[in-house]
């Protein structure tokens, strides 16, 4: 399971509290037991007086020297004369250096012994006076100032009486071996715990932020480079990878709308080449046949008034080119302000029909209309612009008709439950399996010849595709090439009971709350 970023920096956080307080606890315990037992087999003391010397150093150096402090009581108890044995002494001495002291003996006032390192020193100031009067007198002082040293003094006198005194002095002023390595090592094990533990949190926290950024980073990079084909690679299911998945959309929209852009411009080429191919034409054959005129071709009143009626049916289909674009140029760039209504079908479609009859028997056709919805069945919708989208679709059957037979045009209303669905279907050429996909395109005809006959902008089925959505409906077509077309178009039904608020791309509401 991934864990958030925001629950790995809480967690760090812990860790880096925690985790290098416990780690250097057991650290100190460990190095400890290790010195300590270092120190007891060195000094030959107890390993639980080890740390004495960070609050009580005096005590601690009274308590390695102590062994050697007692042997040679012992022996000024037994055989004080061997303390004029050089070798003796050396041998004394040498077990002291070994503490960190030194060796001094007096007799009868005269230093007989001294460490080397006490020649160079006046030890004079550092050692208290002797007591005659005892056989064996211990005596144990510090000496503080400039010297900082712990004396450890026996006085006694042998069978002669000769007076002797014998001193080991330690100086407080160091600090012992296995201490000052115990403080390197303890400081040196803290540092590296501290350390380690930031370099593997850091890299835990690198790996989780900084990776996922770098890809972002080479991701924005792509895109600054216009290229959008790349795919933002796994990221963890955290903030930054919410991030990264956030990119991975806009990339995906931004793909989408440059592909969209794209093919928005080839489709305006495409316009402009239809234009000024379908302007072309009727304006040529206008030229003819005016310069017919001027030039006295029609010198006859028939021939004049049939030059002057081609003239007017040419300049009619410009008109219907120009208001189609005009039209699809607003619904495309939702600028039509509709005007939304409780309209009866039956009524509409009855009125529009009659209209529709009157032409199409004047070019031939004949028209079947039927209406299976009752007058209390109504619909929420533009009447101009439903118009609009009966009069595109008779128009393309008009134009596509088949020349072989009598053109034949159907219109049928049914009340389908919540539906009104309209049937308008014709028996013309059809259109083939594979065009029929495209026919609701921008700008796309079956027809590629563009002849004068069969000429137009290729928008009047996407006109018509726009309109229904915009009215929440929905349309779709069936051919069989050869025998004919139908359009299918079902459209909400009004009630009684609804609450209907269409909005049009203009930004107004419309057909609020009818009843």
């Amino acid at each position: 399971m991934t864990m958030k970023l925001k629950n790995k920096l809480i967690l760090t956080f812990c860790i880096m509290s925690i985790l290098p307080m416990v780690l250097c606890g057991l650290v100190i315990c460990g190095m400890y037991k290790i010195h300590a037992q270092n120190m007891y087999q060195t000094y030959e003391i107890d390993s639980q007086t080890f740390l004495i010397d960070f609050y009580s150093p005096m005590e601690l150096m009274g308590k390695i020297t102590e062994n050697i402090y007692d042997d040679i009581r012992e022996i000024a108890e037994e055989n004080p004369e061997k303390f004029n044995d050089e070798s003796y002494l050396e041998h004394i001495d040498y077990r002291l250096s070994e503490k960190l002291s030194e060796l001094v003996v007096r007799k009868n006032g005269v230093y007989t012994y001294q460490s080397e390192v006490l020649k160079e020193k006046n030890i004079d100031e550092l050692l208290p006076a002797y007591d005659e009067d005892e056989n064996i007198c211990d005596v144990a002082l510090y000496k503080g100032g400039d010297y900082q040293t712990l004396v450890k003094q026996i006085n006694f006198s042998d069978s002669q009486g000769n007076e002797y005194s014998v001193s080991i002095l330690t100086s407080l002023n160091q600090i012992v071996p296995q201490l000052k390595m115990f403080a390197i090592e303890l400081f040196a094990a803290v540092f590296l715990i501290l350390v380690i533990t930031s370099l593997i949190l850091n890299l835990w926290i690198y790996r989780s932020v900084v990776t996922p950024l770098n890809k972002l980073k080479l991701a924005t990079h792509n895109i600054q480079a216009g290229n959008f084909d790349f795919e933002m690679p796994n990221v963890p299911k955290n903030e930054i990878g919410d991030v990264c998945r956030d990119f991975e959309e806009m990339r995906v929209i931004l793909k989408q709308s440059s592909e969209d852009k794209i093919r928005s411009d080839m489709e305006e080429k495409e316009l402009i080449r239809n234009i000024s191919h379908d302007l072309k034409t009727p304006l040529t054959a206008i030229k003819g046949y005016v310069e017919g005129i001027q030039d006295g071709i029609a010198d006859t009143p028939q021939k004049q008034e049939k030059y002057l009626r081609t003239i007017a049916n040419k300049v009619n289909d410009m008109d219907k080119l120009i208001d189609e674009l005009t039209i699809y140029s607003k619904l495309d760039t939702n600028r039509v302000p509709y005007s939304f209504a409780k309209i009866p079908i039956k009524g509409y479609f009855d009125d529009c029909c009659e209209e529709i009859k009157i032409d199409l028997e004047a070019q031939g056709i004949d028209l079947d209309y039927r209406c299976y919805a009752g007058d209390d069945v109504f619909i929420v919708a533009d009447a101009e612009q439903l118009k609009r989208v009966i009069n595109n679709i008779v128009s393309n059957s008009v134009k596509y008709r088949d020349e072989s037979r009598k053109e034949k045009i159907t219109i049928a209303v049914y009340d389908e439950g919540d539906y009104v669905h309209i049937l308008l279907a014709d028996n013309g050429k059809g259109i083939g399996a594979r065009e029929l996909p495209r026919i609701f395109e921008r700008f796309y005809r079956t027809d590629s010849s563009r002849n004068s006959r069969q000429g137009g902008s290729g928008i009047g089925l996407a006109i018509v595709k726009k309109i229904i959505e915009d009215h929440k409906g929905k349309i779709w077509a069936e051919s069989v090439e050869g025998e004919g077309t139908a359009m299918h178009i079902n459209l909400l039904k009004y009630k009684d009971n609804s609450h209907y608020c269409i909005e049009d791309k203009s930004g107004k509401k419309s057909a609020k709350g009818l009843r």
